[in-house]
């Protein structure tokens, strides 16, 4: 996976740490702006995140669980890619010790942009 990000973003950091430990390899690429990134990519505005990964033709937008994204790959749907919308406390690389995290959704990004429930968390 290839993943855009700023270069003072630590959740980001996090967030691949968590792939890595999920045994994804991670390709890190440091831009001040990600706009141009996201919109070829097709991530629709209103789901932007703070970093994006690139993985066998789809999007991975935000703190998307590894799980979700292997099951993206095994599946290979019609899609463009795979959001968690914001920053939910408890997402890989939004961890706080002490700080129960907050239930969270994974949504899939259809071809024609609509969005669904892809997992519950």
């Amino acid at each position: 996976m290839t993943v855009y990000r700023t270069p003072t973003c630590g959740c980001c950091k996090a967030w691949v740490s968590h792939l890595e430990k999920a045994g994804l390899t991670a390709t890190i690429i440091e831009r001040d702006d990600l706009a141009e990134t996201k919109r070829r990519a097709g991530v629709p505005e209103e789901y932007e995140a703070c970093h994006t990964g690139l993985i066998e033709g789809y999007f991975v937008e935000g703190h998307v669980p590894a799980g979700d994204i292997r099951r993206l790959l095994a599946g290979r749907p019609r899609a463009r890619g795979l959001v968690v919308p914001g920053m939910p406390v408890g997402s890989p690389g939004m961890e706080v010790a002490g700080v129960k995290a907050e239930p969270f959704q994974t949504l899939l990004i259809a071809a024609d942009g609509s969005a669904s429930v892809f997992a519950n968390h």
